[in-house]
């Protein structure tokens, strides 16, 4: 039986915590520190999720006729795993009825576009949205990624089916984890909160948040603000 390990009581290691910085006051390291251990707890609470997560007992069987147009032809979800056992999707709000794509999809996806390749050393990454695969392929050179693989949602069966279309039948961002076990393909997890869950406030966000921009404005005295969102241009 395996014993989790005993962890060090995140105060002590406040205690231990000898970084100081050039003029700071004897308030403010008290308030860093107390904030310190707060962060040690919420690492460790992410971490908790995290391993609840991976013990999540088998998800239901994939069935659906789920069928893929991507920059090099057709395919079905299997063929998006290419020689992975894991799958992760996100569903683009990027549909044919838009004429641009949503802004925070867009910046979440340019992100990614940097880690693609080193997420496709353990597992397979696809966007998928509803536009025409030419329409989907013209705005990722017009964007500059390079590494992320976009397909096109050609019967929109996956779409509806993983909640990728929303409840009056427009776009709506998803991101799912498939596995490829023994041959069958199942649903692992997919992040549920949405507007129903949010906290007043708040936007509608998953925890962890998937998207690098709010990671880092949350460490600044602006945060994320309540009248700002991207944009897929700016001036100059």
């Amino acid at each position: 039986m395996t014993h989790a390990p005993t962890l060090v009581p995140a105060a002590e290691f406040a205690q231990r915590n000898d970084m100081r910085f050039p003029n700071e006051s004897d308030d403010y390291r008290r308030a860093r520190n107390a904030l310190f251990i707060e962060e040690i707890e919420l690492r460790r609470h992410i971490e908790r999720v995290a391993e609840q997560r991976r013990a999540l007992p088998p998800g239901g069987e994939v069935t659906g006729d789920y069928r893929f147009e991507g920059e090099h032809g057709p395919l079905d979800l299997a063929g998006l795993f290419g020689d992975k056992q894991t799958l992760v999707v996100y569903s683009y709000m990027f549909g044919p009825q838009r004429e641009r794509p949503c802004p925070m999809c867009t910046s979440l996806l340019s992100a990614w576009d940097g880690e693609a390749r080193d997420v496709g050393q353990r597992v397979a990454l696809a966007v998928v949205a509803r536009s025409p695969i030419d329409r989907l392929v013209a705005f990722k050179k017009e964007r500059g990624w390079r590494d992320l693989n976009l397909y096109s949602d050609t019967n929109g069966n996956f779409s509806r089916d993983y909640h990728g279309i929303g409840r009056d039948g427009g776009d709506d961002a998803a991101f799912t984890v498939f596995t490829r076990r023994d041959g069958t393909i199942r649903h692992f997890w997919s992040g549920e909160m949405g507007f129903d869950s949010a906290d007043p406030g708040q936007d509608a966000r998953g925890a962890p948040d998937l998207m690098p921009l709010w990671t880092i404005l949350d460490a600044t005295p602006e945060g994320r603000g309540t009248d700002w969102y991207p944009k897929l241009q700016y001036p100059g």
